[in-house]
C-alpha cells in the first residue's frame, strides 16, 4: 500500500464537519464485529441518544444506518443535530428503507434524494458508474459525496472481500488523496478525517454514491 498522502495534498480543512458514528458510543465497533450488532449494541449505554424508542429498536437499526450517520454529519455542518434513528424513520416514510420482520433493506438512493430535498432543502444526486478519479471533480460541484465502499475500509492495509455495502462521507478530495468520515471506524484515526490515496480508496469503492450540496 502506498503511504498516506500528506494533509497538504488536500484542500485545507473546511469549516469543521462534525463526526458521528452510526452507534451512539463510537468505540463499540470492535464489539459489534466480535459479538454481532444486536448483541453488542444492547450494551451501548448511550443508545437513547439515537432517537430510538426502545433498546430493541436501537439494536436492530444501528447496524443499518451508516447513511443516516452521513446525513446527520451533513446536517450538523450547518448547525442542525437530528438523531440517526429519527432520520431513519423519516427516510423510511419516503421509501429509503424497506422494513420487514427482522429485516431492513436500504439505504435506497432515489427515495433518499427526495427525502433530503423535501425535509431539509438539500440538493442531492444519485451517481453510478463513478470512477474513483471522477471524485475530485464531483467534489468541486458538491459539498459532500456519500460513497459506497466496503466496511473493511477501516483496515486499508487489507484486501476487501467485496466492494460496497457501507457508506462513508467524503469531505475533501484531490488527485493525491481523499478525506472522509467513516461512521463505523474503529478508532479515532479511522473515524473522523481519515485520509487515503485514491488508489487505495479504489480498492473499496463500489463506483456509486450520492453527491450532496447544501
Amino acid at each position: 500500500m502506498k503511504p498516506l498522502p500528506k494533509e497538504s495534498a488536500l484542500s485545507p480543512l473546511p469549516e469543521t464537519v462534525p463526526f458521528f458514528s452510526q452507534w451512539e458510543t463510537p468505540d463499540m465497533t470492535l464489539d459489534v464485529l466480535a459479538d454481532g450488532a444486536e448483541t453488542a449494541l444492547r450494551r451501548d449505554p448511550l443508545w437513547r441518544g439515537s432517537g430510538a424508542e426502545t433498546l430493541d429498536e436501537y439494536a436492530i437499526w444501528a447496524a443499518n444506518i451508516c447513511g443516516m450517520a452521513c446525513l446527520k454529519m451533513i446536517l450538523a455542518s450547518r448547525g442542525e443535530i437530528v438523531p440517526t434513528i429519527e432520520l431513519a424513520r423519516r427516510c423510511t416514510g419516503y421509501g429509503g428503507y424497506v422494513v420487514n420482520e427482522g429485516s431492513i433493506k436500504g439505504l435506497i438512493y432515489a427515495p433518499f434524494v427526495t427525502f433530503v430535498k423535501e425535509a431539509f432543502g438539500l440538493r442531492a444526486e444519485v451517481m453510478t458508474n463513478v470512477a474513483t478519479s471522477d471524485i475530485p471533480a464531483i467534489m468541486q460541484r458538491s459539498r459532500f459525496f456519500i460513497a459506497s465502499v466496503s466496511s473493511s475500509i477501516r483496515w486499508p492495509e487489507r484486501e476487501p472481500p467485496s466492494k460496497g455495502g457501507h457508506l462513508v462521507l467524503i469531505t475533501a478530495a484531490s488527485n493525491e488523496g481523499f478525506r472522509f468520515h467513516n461512521p463505523s471506524g474503529h478508532n479515532s484515526a479511522t473515524q473522523a478525517n481519515a485520509v487515503l490515496a485514491p488508489a487505495d480508496f479504489d480498492r473499496f469503492f463500489a463506483n456509486r454514491g450520492i453527491a450532496v450540496a447544501i
